[in-house]
């Protein structure tokens, strides 16, 4: 551009247009997202099937989007098609078999290695080609690169994107990243992982997903705690007794063992996606919506979390575990555990947020359960029956209801626990909730960075739980044998009970049909 020009780039959802000088150009709007493990199941069961159902609803428009797959596997694209077809056919559109025709030509495959210039020197040719092809001006394109690999070769990949294909300009348009779960396996690893992204890219580039932060209800969080008066006087050490956030799957890990058995149970489920719902439980009002200003309150809460004392541990491992040709025979690793964090500050000093997750447990649900203390001088003798609850329902069957006491129809003055109840699927029939990955991979062709994790939120969260993953590594604990269906081990039950949770008996919540 001459010195005299200057530009301003506004945009809405999806498209943007340029100021230069005094005259405004329509941005063309070009975007290429590339897949990178194209061929691997992430890619073929979550990132093409929530990119089918953006493109359904008309955010990725055809005449403006391109989509490249690329892996070392060796097929060609009408192969890729066929491998990921048999995933996106969905009630969710109107003329399944025509949208996924048209969809599937819009992808191209290209294959490489991920470590060598060669690949990445084809895939960028393919990408100009698309760009020229759409008469986009030079660095106006947009380019999304989606990481659908192991993170041991997120390094190599981010260094080969670097150098061969990033946009050759900033007329508007972008290079971005999105990199997925696990990164590393503690704080040291996390934090090479980090530096070696952080030298490639700017972390307003760096996209960390976690699909947790994609949930409908997980989203719902801010709006339930600072749109609703009732709840901001309540919702502290006052009123509150117990915070749990619970994660528990009924199937145990079905081939993945070998995978599974490098990371636990911890490191899969609890130091992510857990964590990030405890921070929206127990931040402070953020100063605005403005993604740093939330991402800023995430990270006082994960720094206010006091070190993990291990006799508020409970560790577990399913009999049958170790039958897994891919596991070790004498694996110490967890496939259940229930971990008490206290955060030390004004709103939540003396509340235990007991998290939990496990495998083959009993039952398979997610959910946040904020128990409330005790009524002072119950008149009612009803203390037996249980304590208030909010109870959010992630997943299946996703729900907010109240439990709360009412007094028993009838003649007699008799109380029973009942509840307040708000069930998606007879609340909003025939609304679509959208898939995690859908939203969080629109947030990015956004340039939305709300629901997405910042390097020093990433640190501070395996600060936490560092100490407690190397004691487990080192032998220093062991996990409980339990029975495949059951609970999990008693003992994480006897453990509730010390940290104050009082379990209602004789209750139990039934989704309302429709």
């Amino acid at each position: 551009m001459g010195s005299g020009e200057w530009c301003l780039q506004k945009r809405d959802s999806f498209k943007s247009e340029t100021l230069v000088g005094n005259e405004t150009v329509p941005e063309i709007g070009c975007l290429s997202i590339i897949v990178l493990g194209a061929s691997g199941d992430l890619a073929k069961k979550k990132t093409f099937p929530a990119l089918f159902h953006l493109y359904c609803q008309g955010f990725l428009p055809p005449n403006e989007v391109h989509i490249f797959g690329y892996a070392r596997t060796k097929i060609s694209d009408d192969e890729l098609r066929n491998r990921i077809r048999g995933y996106l056919v969905s009630e969710r559109s109107a003329s399944p078999s025509k949208d996924v025709s048209k969809f599937l030509q819009l992808i191209k495959y290209v294959s490489g290695s991920y470590d060598a210039a060669e690949g990445f020197q084809m895939l960028d040719k393919e990408i100009s080609k698309h760009e020229t092809s759409k008469n986009s001006l030079e660095g106006s394109s947009r380019r999304l690169f989606y990481l659908a690999l192991p993170p041991s070769v997120y390094p190599s990949v981010c260094r080969m994107i670097r150098r061969y294909c990033m946009n050759k300009s900033n007329l508007g348009g972008w290079t971005r990243i999105v990199v997925e779960k696990p990164f590393g396996r503690d704080l040291g690893s996390a934090e090479e992982l980090s530096s070696q992204i952080g030298e490639l890219f700017d972390e307003p580039q760096i996209y960390r997903i976690d699909h947790y932060l994609g949930k409908e209800l997980v989203q719902n969080l801010l709006v339930l705690r600072f749109a609703n008066r009732f709840f901001l006087p309540l919702w502290n050490r006052d009123n509150i007794d117990n915070v749990q956030i619970v994660f528990r799957e009924d199937f145990g890990t079905e081939g993945r063992g070998g995978y599974f058995d490098e990371y636990g149970i911890i490191r899969d489920i609890i130091q992510n996606h857990l964590l990030q719902v405890l921070c929206l439980v127990a931040m402070e009002k953020p100063v605005s919506l403005k993604p740093e200003h939330i991402r800023d309150e995430k990270v006082k809460v994960l720094q206010s979390v006091l070190p993990i004392k291990d006799e508020e541990v409970v560790l577990g491992q399913y009999e049958g575990y170790r039958d897994d040709p891919t596991v070790p025979d004498h694996s110490n690793t967890p496939t259940f555990a229930t971990v008490i964090l206290r955060i030390h500050n004004e709103r939540w000093e003396g509340v235990p947020f007991i998290l939990k997750a496990g495998k083959a447990l009993n039952s398979r649900k997610a959910e946040i359960r904020v128990q409330f203390k005790d009524v002072p001088g119950d008149i009612f003798k009803c203390k037996k029956q249980g304590r208030n609850e909010f109870v959010i329902r992630l997943q299946p069957s996703e729900a907010m209801y109240m439990k709360l006491m009412v007094k028993q129809p009838g003649l007699e003055m008799s109380t029973v626990q009942s509840e307040l109840d708000l069930s998606y699927r007879q609340r909003y029939q025939g609304v679509t909730i959208p898939e995690a990955y859908e939203r969080l991979i629109l947030d990015t062709i956004r340039g939305d960075q709300q629901h997405f994790v910042r390097r020093d939120e990433l640190k501070a969260a395996w600060e936490i739980f560092t100490p407690l993953l190397h004691r487990i590594d080192n032998g220093e604990m062991n996990p409980i044998p339990y029975q495949a269906g059951s609970r999990g081990p008693a003992e994480a039950d006897e453990l509730l009970e010390k940290a104050g949770y009082v379990q209602t008996h004789g209750y139990i919540w039934i989704p309302p049909t429709l």
